[in-house]
């Protein structure tokens, strides 16, 4: 029975993966899954494999959610750019706005919020002082203090008449027990939860995770970043076992009208919940020129690795990269090398000490192709720095919830803002720099010099590096 089992899921599945994975060597690897391990390679498949978000999503009618440029999948490659960009990177701004369905906007404000010290008590004081609707989505939000405080805070604007909704990813609420979504519901807080795991029907859809990070307040002011809502980004206390160094963003002007239609476009993809909260004015209080720019396994596939890349190969004189997990894709690795080789300063700052010693070994077992041609890594020293930052000759910067690794660039669905403008870029290549001078550099020898047992365990974890 097993095997008569195997003989028909086996191919069956081994036929899907080779008609719908994009990458040969993910369809390779499947394969090989589903014909060689009996029973439990198709049933790995069926569990991890499939991308039923797509699916979903295209079952479900955007075109019902009236929020504007969410109407289309990107916006008219001819509608004009601001005349603010400097001229070398209005190639980069069409790149952009073919991957974008939003416009670049003017008149933004976008201030970082270094640790959970600057950041949480400025999200909690604008929940507080909410009006009309508090719209929140987390990876994570732990039952702790700092997740007391917010539950809390939700809790007491829903009671007061304002529209709160929250959004938790179905798997990142099992990182804390009891799961915040059950608090917050008895609370009068409305909750979504995005593809949660069950068992029946079965879903257990480990992959394909909301990894956003949304705070919008009465549409006047936005947060965004890659913090979730935990004590372990409370740096400063010393009897934290778990400190999390991490950059978020607040954000003020008409880039917040974004960070709100990105939030209710996942909300109605789980929640079904289409009638939007009344429309707040967001006023054009700074200088900078942004956009939002999503990513997942949806009909945004790869539009990150894209605009990456793009970026990349605009740089004239400088690449800065800040992330907890470099396992970049092959396409990405190559415009690093060629930026190095042209010579572009390329500049990698990447933790020592890794939540996730595993991506840490794969990552050392790919880091001699970029030493090879000339990139300067370093490792900051702990805390562990969970900070997503990315520059671009000192003007374009990237910020959000994305990683440099193949969870992010291809699993995950992910939000990143662009943001042109010099002064903003400063405070950012002064806080990687400042990391960097911190830490140190790594060599090439060093890297060469790994004793066998340690380039064999670096080079295992390296050969899953799909998957991590």
């Amino acid at each position: 029975m097993i095997l008569l089992f195997h003989a028909v899921l086996a191919p069956a599945t081994a036929l899907h993966a080779l008609l719908y994975k994009r990458d040969p060597r993910a369809a390779f690897g499947w394969i090989a899954v589903c014909v060689l391990a009996p029973v439990a390679g198709p049933l790995l498949y069926l569990f991890f494999g499939l991308n039923r978000a797509r699916g979903r999503a295209q079952r479900l009618d955007l075109g019902r959610l009236q929020i504007g440029y969410e109407r289309g999948r990107s916006i008219d490659r001819t509608h004009p750019l601001p005349e603010q960009i400097h001229d070398e990177f209005l190639a980069l701004g069409r790149v952009g706005q073919a991957l974008s369905r939003h416009p670049m906007v003017r008149g933004n404000a976008v201030e970082p919020l270094i640790n959970g010290e600057q950041a949480f008590p400025a999200m909690l004081e604008c929940i507080r002082q909410a009006r009309s609707h508090v719209l929140l989505t987390t990876y994570i939000l732990d039952h702790d203090k700092t997740g007391s405080e917010f539950r809390q805070a939700l809790a007491d604007a829903a009671a007061r008449g304002v529209d709160v909704r929250v959004m938790i990813d179905g798997f990142g609420e099992w990182y804390s027990i009891p799961r915040a979504s059950r608090s917050l519901g008895r609370s009068g807080v409305r909750v979504a939860r995005f593809l949660p795991p069950r068992l029946l029907p079965p879903s257990i859809a480990i992959n394909m995770r909301n990894h956003h990070k949304i705070l919008v307040v009465d549409d006047e002011v936005g947060f965004t970043g890659g913090m979730n809502i935990s004590d372990r980004h409370l740096v400063e206390d010393p009897d934290n076992r778990n400190r999390t160094q991490d950059v978020h963003f607040r954000l003020i002007g008409p880039i917040v009208h974004q960070l709100r239609s990105e939030f209710l476009r996942m909300w109605a993809f789980s929640a079904g919940d289409h009638p939007e909260p009344p429309k707040g004015r967001a006023t054009a209080t700074g200088d900078l020129v942004c956009r939002t720019v999503t990513d997942g396994p949806d009909e945004d596939l790869d539009r990150l690795n894209m605009l990456l890349s793009a970026a990349i190969a605009t740089a004239r004189h400088s690449v800065r990269i800040m992330t907890p997990y470099f396992l970049p894709s092959r396409e990405l690795i190559g415009a690093i090398q060629a930026a190095a080789v042209r010579g572009v300063r390329v500049q990698i700052v990447l933790p020592e000490i890794n939540n996730l010693p595993f991506v840490h070994w794969a990552t050392r077992n790919m880091l001699w192709e970029i030493l090879f041609r000339g990139v300067h890594v370093h490792y900051q020293p702990a805390p562990f720095s969970h900070a997503k930052l990315f520059v671009v000759d000192g003007y374009y910067s990237l910020i959000g919830s994305a990683n440099w690794d193949p969870r992010s660039l291809r699993l995950n669905f992910e939000l990143q803002v662009e943001v042109y403008g010099e002064a903003f870029a400063a405070g950012l290549i002064d806080a990687i720099d400042r990391a960097a001078s911190k830490g140190r550099p790594v060599t090439l020898e060093e890297v060469d010099g790994r004793s066998f047992p340690v380039r064999l365990r670096d080079s295992l974890c390296w050969l899953f590096s799909p998957y991590l």
